[in-house]
């Protein structure tokens, strides 16, 4: 995914009810921008911080630009809009960079599925059947250790996701929790177990049940983002 035009670079002033960041551009600009991130952003950003963020020239949106990358405090790169996640695995399924999905000939987004009304991010078809693949964005990185945990904050939609796979993968159909992993310098992820118990017991649940855990990398800068590599998941 390459930025087209490139991002424009700034510092974080604040972020604010959520969806808002005040920033100041490279030429002193004062600009409030939309944050695409529903989660804490905890260990993701810092007031004073360098900032990435695309400028759009729509008259119909409120805000004139959004927040792509910005830089942790622990000197990371992060993509804090989370609505990349799906699109940078959309271009990695297609382009065959996630080896363990390779070999569908037929993809399918946001279809109905499970006991709780959920809807999975993906189903491929494959020859064999289908495999239903949910997708977490990953930036909770901490200054100690290159593993990177998820989530950032309490997620009961996380741990349902969770449950609806299991039910997937004890009925006989492939289920995969793939986890992006949004933050350079990573090696591995985890579950956020001292953030949210509830989740870290759903995910080791979800496993013994026969879903499949993966977790891949990206190469992130302000001129592009790819999914690049695996990484270890540390259950």
């Amino acid at each position: 995914m390459q930025f087209d035009p490139p991002l424009e670079e700034g510092r974080l002033l604040r972020r604010y009810k959520r969806f808002l960041a005040d920033i100041e551009t490279t030429g002193g600009e004062l600009m409030t921008i939309h944050c695409a991130n529903t989660g804490s952003m905890l260990n993701c950003m810092s007031e004073g911080a360098r900032v990435w963020f695309s400028r759009s020239n729509d008259p119909k949106r409120k805000l004139p630009g959004s927040w792509e990358i910005g830089e942790t405090p622990h000197g990371r790169l992060a993509c804090i809009n989370t609505a990349r996640a799906n699109a940078l695995v959309e271009e990695a399924l297609h382009a065959g960079v996630i080896t363990e999905l390779e070999g569908f000939t037929a993809l399918k987004r946001e279809v109905p599925y499970g006991q709780e009304r959920s809807r999975i991010d993906f189903r491929l078809e494959y020859p064999s059947g289908f495999a239903f693949v949910e997708v977490k964005s990953v930036t909770l990185g901490f200054a100690e250790t290159d593993v990177a945990a998820f989530p950032d904050a309490r997620t009961e939609r996380g741990a349902k996701h969770l449950r609806e796979l299991a039910a997937l993968a004890r009925g006989g159909v492939r289920a995969v929790q793939l986890y992006c992993v949004n933050l350079s310098g990573i090696t591995a992820v985890r579950p956020a177990s001292e953030i949210d118990p509830a989740y870290a017991s759903a995910l080791g649940e979800a496993k013994d049940a026969g879903v499949e855990v993966l977790a891949y990398g990206v190469d992130i800068s302000p001129a592009g983002i790819r999914v690049a590599r695996p990484l270890d998941v540390k259950l």
